[in-house]
């Protein structure tokens, strides 16, 4: 026998390669699971024809075909390309042993150790055994040399799987057994090779068996790989057999590794041949740059050898900023350029080099050397015309220097000279007035000056056009006209000069006659002009008074006013004789006046326009005042009218205030009668409401006077608005609260006693009768009444309780209501929610729900309906359809939260 479950990692020395060791010995009790043994049979028996079909054979049942040994030495023959000893032609069975011998003979010289697997038992149709030899053949031919990655056999096919797969979704190789079972690895494997052969995006995960069907076909139909799976048999076994899903995945190795191989092939290929493309592109690159580069070079050469000259420095810098724009715009590009062709050279160089192909020649005249030695030409003759460049400019630059000298300082003078001869020509000072003189003479005297400043100026223009001509200037003709010009304006500015100096002189002389008068004459009319503006504005003064002893005050200042106009038109009249004098010397000496002072901006014509309005003022004042005085009389009267009718009824409120508060405390007899006196006590109040809509109508006539003050009362129409609001709120008030009472009274059962003993108490302690009593004054009144609240502390205790009850806002005040219902509430028996709940459970027939049909059965409809829309449905274990949650309607009503 021969031992095939040992280890099989042969040495190198004995020949053998190292094949996959098997991950579990070839356990008998397992192929005796039917599935598995079906499954195996079938994809041994598919993959040994796919063999046996090679040499015009196939068998039809791998257990009785292989029994005499033929075609078990004729597949090892096929899948091993080697002959193996002739086999025995005998039917006996020891010429099938000796058959079945050699094939295992030969199997062991593959490094193969077979284990309890004899020839006699292959002889006699052991499928077990058979199944096991032909699965250490398909280990051995078919899987053992599969390698990835430094991995053999089984590992290296199941990363080839994973690879393969990866970017396929819903497919994680893992195992060689359920990881296959819906089909889409094998269609994965298929896709990723054969795209054109698979639609795998219409594939499904959940149809495992459309899925492995359409694999199988497509390898059998386009593959050449037979099927040897059966779709059904994978999908109904839990774990498929894993020997014979490695079988047929090896298959799909075998037939898509020439397809690897060739595109290896055709990758080297393809990288041999960018390399050489590459190479020769580079080669090309190279050849244009060097030829571009030489023709710049011959183009720029000639234009930097050029010497013309020019005439002006402005042409030289021209040339100057061309050389600049040729160094900073069109040079660094082919600094770059031959920068770049010396790294082409060189990396293309390296490149040959590297991969065994021949240097790089380039045509003639383009070595980098020669295109170094064309370079340092440019250099040269760039360096040369740069050199020449500054010189001429220097030169130009010498001989203009002295132009634009001349230029400068002509421009200067010309600019001085501007408006000069308009200036000293004008007649200005015929119109001026004697201040104004005197300053032209000064101005003139700084402006000779000055004149006599620019006479050095004007010898210096003269030299610089002189020695201009000597130099021969090319546009000495101009230089010299403006000169000449120049000079002549000279002499003319000089007697123009002169003579305006001589009628400064004189005018001013002729001037100064008339100025003092002008001086008096500004010193008069400034008082008198404000006197005149202030009695003018005293004259329109709005005034605003509110007795008859302010306006009596205005008469009598406006009285004094008049008395003094008398004087005032006096001296209206001297300070219009000193004009008059002004206009008389001015005609005589033929003055021309301009026609203002220069001390005062007072005119006569201004004068008189305002003394003949402040004297149209003085009846208007007179009329004005009048009317106000007529005005204070009659508001007076108003004044006493109001006041007698606000005294009238300010002491009735007062009254009836007094006996209101009187009748709350001292109220005797039933609450009915004691209703029925205070509602015929209210309207007697109310009949005296015409007189408070006569004293509103006195005090209309008030407002619309515009009085604001009255001596008369010290009662104002606002305050006795609130005192009679205060007093008619407060019968009303006091109404109210005997008709609390009498429903307090009803409501809780309170005797008519005990009311009488709660308004004695409340009263008594409500020293300052507001209704109201604070907690000290509440807290007595309680220990009167029997409550044990004395020695609580403020915030604790019984006492705080109650003032929660009483006070529940925290006001600090107890009104004499809540002191009732609080009384109340304590004496006597009261509705609970905890009743209200019980009612509702009689009515439900003791059910913790209630129906509509029930409520409006035993309740008034209106308040059925009430309770229907205010009940929420019932949500209990128990509910039914339309129930309603009587509960929680019954301690929403008493304002808790739970029962």
């Amino acid at each position: 026998m021969v031992d095939y479950h040992a280890a099989n990692n042969q040495s190198s020395a004995g020949g053998a390669q190292t094949y996959m060791e098997q991950e579990n010995d070839w356990d008998r009790d397992l192929l005796l699971d039917p599935a598995w043994e079906k499954q195996q049979r079938k994809t041994f028996t598919a993959w040994c024809n796919s063999h046996l079909r090679k040499a015009g054979t196939q068998i039809e049942n791998i257990e009785e075909d292989f029994r005499d040994g033929l075609k078990l030495m004729l597949l090892l023959e096929v899948i091993s390309g080697e002959r193996l000893p002739k086999p025995e032609r005998g039917k006996m069975r020891v010429h099938k042993i000796n058959n079945v011998n050699k094939a295992l003979d030969f199997i062991a010289s593959k490094g193969v150790k077979l284990v309890s697997i004899g020839a006699e038992e292959i002889v006699d149709g052991n499928a077990k055994m058979t199944l096991g030899m032909i699965w250490t053949i398909i280990l051995r031919f078919a899987i053992q040399d599969i390698s990835v990655e430094e991995t053999s056999a089984k590992e290296g096919l199941l990363l080839w799987c994973q690879r393969k797969t990866a970017p396929y979704k819903n497919v994680n190789v893992q195992n060689f057994h359920i990881s296959w079972k819906d089909g889409l690895a094998f269609n994965a494997l298929i896709h990723r090779h054969r795209p054109d052969l698979i639609d795998y995006d219409s594939l499904r995960k959940d149809d495992p068996v459309t899925n492995l069907n359409n694999a199988f076909e497509v390898a059998e139909k386009h593959l050449d790989i037979p099927k040897m799976l059966d779709a059904e048999d994978i999908v109904n076994t839990a774990r498929p057999d894993e020997k014979a899903i490695m079988t047929y995945v090896s298959s799909f190795y075998h037939a898509f590794s020439g397809a690897q191989k060739a595109e290896t092939a055709a990758n080297r290929i393809c990288k041999v041949l960018a390399v050489n493309q590459e190479n020769e592109q580079m080669m090309e690159d190279y050849e244009k740059l060097a030829s571009d580069l030489l023709e710049w070079i011959r183009r720029t050469i000639p234009w930097l050898e050029n010497r013309t000259q020019e005439k002006t420095v402005n042409d030289m810098q021209a040339k100057q900023e061309d050389f600049r724009d040729y160094r900073c715009v069109h040079k660094p590009p082919k600094v770059q350029e031959k920068c770049q062709l010396e790294i082409s050279f060189n990396t293309l160089q390296t490149k040959l080099r590297l991969s065994n192909r021949p240097a790089f020649m380039p045509s003639e005249g383009r070595m980098v050397s020669d295109i170094n030695g064309a370079w340092h030409t440019l250099e040269g003759a760039e360096k040369g015309y740069e050199e020449w460049i500054l010189s001429e400019i220097r030169r130009l630059e010498r001989l203009e220097h002295l132009a634009e000298k001349f230029h400068q300082k002509a421009a200067i003078h010309e600019s001085w000279t501007d408006g000069k001869e308009a200036m000293l020509t004008q007649k200005d000072y015929e119109t001026s007035t004697l201040s104004e003189v005197k300053a032209l003479l000064r101005k003139h005297e700084a402006f000779e000056s000055d004149l006599a400043a620019h006479q050095d100026r004007v010898e210096q223009i003269a030299a610089i056009a002189q020695e201009l001509n000597e130099l021969d200037y090319y546009d000495s003709a101009s230089v010299n006209a403006r000169c000449q010009k120049i000079c002549d304006q000279w002499d003319v500015l000089g007697a123009l000069t002169q003579s305006r100096k001589e009628s400064l002189e004189r005018t001013e002389k002729q001037l100064e006659s008339i100025d003092e008068l002008y001086l008096e004459y500004a010193k008069r009319a400034a008082p008198f002009n404000n006197w005149m503006e202030g009695a003018m504005e005293d004259l329109q003064d709005m005034f605003i008074v509110h007795n008859i002893e302010e306006i009596q005050g205005l008469i009598t200042a406006h009285e004094q006013f008049k008395s003094t106009l008398s004087e005032a038109n006096k001296e209206r009249e001297a300070i219009q004789s000193i004009q008059a004098e002004v206009q008389k010397i001015a005609q005589s000496n033929g003055i021309k006046l301009s026609g203002s002072n220069p001390y005062t901006t007072i005119t006569p014509e201004s004068i008189d326009s305002k003394w003949e309005k402040a004297m149209a003022m003085v009846p208007l004042r007179d009329n004005a005042l009048q009317d106000e005085l007529n005005k204070q009389n009659s508001n007076d009267t108003l004044r006493a009218t109001f006041a007698t009718q606000a005294n009238t009824v300010g002491a009735y409120i007062q009254e009836k205030m007094e006996e209101i508060g009187r009748i709350s405390i001292e109220m005797n007899g039933t609450l009915e009668d004691q209703l029925t006196n205070l509602k015929e006590y209210q309207k007697s109040i109310m009949s005296y409401m015409p007189e408070i809509n006569k004293l509103e109508g006195f005090h209309q006539l008030i407002q619309e006077a515009l009085i604001f003050d009255n001596q008369y009362t010290s009662y104002t129409m606002e305050h006795l608005r609130v005192g009679w609001e205060q007093l008619l709120t407060t019968i009303a008030r006091t109404i109210n609260e005997v008709e609390n009472q009498i429903l307090t009274r009803d409501a809780k059962g309170i005797s008519q006693e005990q009311l009488y003993e709660y308004r004695a108490s409340f009263n008594h302690f409500d020293k300052d009768h507001s209704g109201a009593l604070m907690a000290e004054e509440f807290k007595a009144c309680l220990i009167s009444l029997g409550y044990d609240v004395e020695n609580d502390k403020q915030g604790d205790g019984e006492f705080a309780r109650i003032m929660g009850i009483v006070d529940p806002n925290g006001s600090g005040a107890v009104t004499f209501q809540a002191f009732i219902d609080f009384m109340s509430t304590e004496t006597t028996d009261t509705d609970t929610a905890d009743q209200v709940i019980a009612s509702f459970k009689i009515l439900a027939a003791d059910k913790n729900y209630i129906t509509a049909d029930e409520l409006r059965r035993e309740l008034p409809p209106d308040q059925a309906e009430y309770c229907i829309s205010r009940m929420a449905p019932y949500t209990g274990p128990d509910a039914v359809p339309g129930a309603l949650d009587y509960m929680s309607f019954s301690t929403a009503l008493y304002g808790e939260s739970d029962l």
